[in-house]
């Protein structure tokens, strides 16, 4: 479980696929991430990258590395090339839970298609797959590439839709999302709470 809230900026050093010239290899991940890891984190410990849940199988004075399947590898958007990344260790209990519950399971991949400064803010806009879009809504929460954000609104379409989100000089600062450019993809968390009230909601004719 993780809060949305990016602890630090890594950097995917070296990627090396399980077995080379296949397509379908998954894929071993060297992260550079210094003073990002802490005393107690440990061999198996969870850390989230990009917003997508890993497990830590090597470490190092400042770095560690993971094991990415294909599968995952096709869910998601930042995982197959060297390159920065957003970082957040597992919560703890009693740490203080200052973005949303986030489970670190990517839902789906979005594309941006706005990402420009509107005085001292951002605006990003982001297009949503349909299988997605019924999860969003005005004032709720979404995970883009790890990092919590409120929606600002949500303009339906064919496709699906697009959400607007105000960015704060601090999150862009301290994020990956500062590199983001029109048509890139991003990995996106639909709020756990939408998802649990749709299956209620759909159960209610049963019993």
């Amino acid at each position: 479980m993780f809060t949305g809230i990016v602890a630090a900026i890594g950097e995917i050093v070296r990627v090396t696929p399980f077995n080379r010239g296949q397509e379908d290899s998954g894929v071993h991940l060297s992260i550079h991430a210094k003073d990002f890891l802490r005393d107690s984190t440990k061999l198996g410990d969870s850390i989230a990258i990009q917003g997508a849940c890993m497990t830590v199988v090597e470490l190092g004075p400042d770095s560690f590395s993971v094991d990415v399947s294909r599968e995952s590898l096709n869910c998601t958007a930042g995982l197959d090339a060297p390159g920065a990344v957003n970082l957040e260790h597992a919560l703890r209990m009693g740490d203080s839970l200052d973005g949303h519950l986030v489970s670190g399971h990517v839902d789906g991949l979005g594309e941006v298609s706005r990402f420009e400064p509107v005085g001292e803010s951002w605006d990003l806009r982001i297009n949503v797959p349909a299988a997605l879009a019924k999860y969003l809504a005005y004032k709720g929460s979404i995970t883009v590439n790890g990092v919590s954000l409120t929606v600002n609104d949500v303009a339906d379409h064919d496709a699906g839709c697009e959400i607007r989100i105000n960015l704060i000089p601090h999150t862009v600062e301290v994020t990956t999302l500062k590199h983001l450019k029109a048509g890139d993809k991003v990995n996106l968390e639909i709020d756990m709470i939408a998802r649990y009230v749709e299956r209620m909601v759909g159960l209610q004719h049963i019993g």
